[in-house]
């Protein structure tokens, strides 16, 4: 990957690799990423949330997450805080995640 791409950058493609095995759209796109935040040069935090609390793939979908993070080269910490507040709704989708399940 580009190393003249920002950490937050990288961080941000990997995470739009990440599908929700129900959906067929990336997990950055369909709003479950909250929020990215780098600390230092090694350290990541990312807020996520799932579509429901009883979301089958509950256990699974933040450790890939934390996973697929901490492969990025020099990130030596990642966290992931899973949260429902707010809940998810279609309104946190992006544009072309709606386009792609044809909301729009």
């Amino acid at each position: 990957m580009n190393q003249d791409c920002s950490l937050e950058e990288r961080i941000i493609s990997v995470l739009k690799s990440i599908y929700d095995p129900e959906i067929s759209v990336d997990i950055y796109e369909l709003g479950l990423i909250y929020d990215v935040q780098v600390f230092g040069i090694d350290k990541v935090k990312i807020v996520m949330t799932l579509t429901t609390p009883n979301c089958p793939v509950a256990e699974s979908l933040p450790l890939e997450v934390k996973e697929k993070v901490k492969s990025i080269q020099g990130i030596k910490k990642v966290d992931v805080v899973l949260t429902f507040d707010p809940p998810w709704s279609r309104e946190f989708m992006s544009e072309e995640a709606r386009l792609e399940l044809g909301l729009l």
